[in-house]
């Protein structure tokens, strides 16, 4: 599996800006980021496939966030803006799609990060 540690949460008021860091420590050409409230089940946030250029973004972030990556680094980030706080969550960084569920499904990563955590208050 790709080893995978998240960074960059913390604690920050409703409208603002948090940027989540995952370090890879082999090359993972899908990875996408999840999140996962307490007693709620985990959830597809934004995907990017980096061989193709495109990426996936859940409709309740899309104009919030960002996905992007730097190769030189084999890192990925998530850029988040305009925080609400209903984002908090444990935000999970994923990779090594397997082709057996949709960018947004648990199911579909092989490897995953052990989380970081976002708490967003008004």
């Amino acid at each position: 599996q790709v080893q995978l540690v998240e960074s960059g949460g913390g604690s920050v008021q409703a409208g603002g800006s948090l940027k989540l860091s995952c370090a890879a420590s082999l090359y993972s050409a899908q990875m996408g980021w999840f999140r996962q409230a307490p007693g709620k089940e985990r959830e597809g946030v934004a995907t990017i496939f980096r061989d193709h250029g495109v990426t996936y973004y859940a409709d309740s972030v899309k104009g919030r966030f960002t996905i992007s990556q730097d190769n030189t680094k084999n890192t990925v980030y998530l850029q988040m803006n305009n925080l609400k706080v209903e984002d908090t969550a444990m935000y999970y960084c994923a990779g090594e799609w397997t082709y057996r569920g949709s960018w947004y499904e648990t199911r579909a990563f092989k490897s995953w990060g052990q989380g970081t955590q976002v708490n967003v208050s008004s």
